[in-house]
């Protein structure tokens, strides 16, 4: 990490916050400079201790950044990568650390041109709690952080990248954006709207009487409205071919109850249980899961 002595980090929420935590636990020599353009945040955040440096204006935290991270709304991207295509120095690396990766490579590239390096990055962690009063240190320990990148993409910028969220504690993998917007459109986003769906099809009384079950079942449900409405939006051809799956598998499901099919019922509740135990099995396997 000889190459960083500066990161910037727009945007000072849970993820935000949680790497500049983790960065001056595990990395003390590296400069961390936080910028938000909201007051009570920049207040927080400077009574916490969450950066070396606390900014509201954005040319002041990262003119002289090797590394800047986006940990903002995915929709805010284009802005910041057109703002900072003037301000950040030649070289400079710019991150993100939002869910769905083909928009941003792509106003990446139309923004920020030759004058800095765009690699995307997806740190697996977080929950459903916002704001820079969760950050934790310790976020990423064991998480997995997803490397986006394409043909032209700097592979100087993609090993300091390595390095960096290996730093603080992630075991690496790199995707192509296509690839990882499909993928986690399906294990990710698409729960987020089976979640909401199920809680919005619930009654509100009878939920009351709900146990462990129904509250794992729906917890990520909890996440905050607009910054899963943005990633939607952002992925929503892979997410609306993900919902025409899960209700196809649901509509067999419902037609082997409705006709009393015991057989099918109990093979297709077999099928779900199978793949989750090895699902389980490989997690555990990989350390993935404690």
């Amino acid at each position: 990490m000889k190459s960083l002595q500066q990161v910037s980090i727009i945007g000072l929420g849970l993820l935000g916050g949680s790497i500049a935590l983790a960065v001056r636990q595990r990395m003390p020599g590296l400069q961390v400079v936080g910028y938000s353009h909201r007051p009570a945040t920049r207040r927080k955040a400077k009574a916490l201790g969450i950066a070396n440096q606390v900014r509201g204006d954005l040319a002041a935290a990262t003119a002289t950044a090797d590394l800047v991270i986006l940990a903002t709304p995915i929709f805010t991207f284009e802005k910041y990568f057109k703002d900072l295509s003037g301000i950040v120095p030649r070289g400079c690396i710019v991150t993100d650390v939002g869910s769905t990766k083909l928009l941003p490579h792509q106003w990446a590239e139309q923004s920020l041109g030759n004058c800095a390096h765009y690699v995307g990055s997806h740190p697996i962690a977080g929950s459903e709690q916002r704001g820079v009063e969760f950050a934790r240190d310790d976020l990423f320990d064991t998480a997995r952080c997803i490397l986006t990148a394409t043909p032209a993409t700097s592979r100087p910028a993609m090993r300091v990248l390595k390095a960096f969220w290996s730093a603080l504690g992630c075991s690496m993998r790199v995707m192509n954006p296509a690839e990882h917007d499909r993928v986690y459109a399906n294990i990710s986003h698409l729960p987020h709207v089976i979640a909401a769906g199920l809680v919005n099809a619930s009654d509100e009384e009878d939920m009351k009487f709900a146990g462990k079950g129904f509250l794992d079942s729906t917890r990520i449900s909890s996440g905050p409205a607009s910054i899963w409405t943005d990633v939607l939006l952002a992925n929503r051809e892979n997410i609306a071919a993900g919902l025409d799956r899960a209700i196809a598998e649901l509509s067999r499901l419902q037609a082997a109850i409705k006709d009393g099919e015991r057989d099918q019922i109990t093979e297709l509740l077999e099928t779900a249980r199978s793949k989750r135990a090895a699902l389980v099995k490989y997690k555990i396997r990989r350390k993935e899961l404690l």
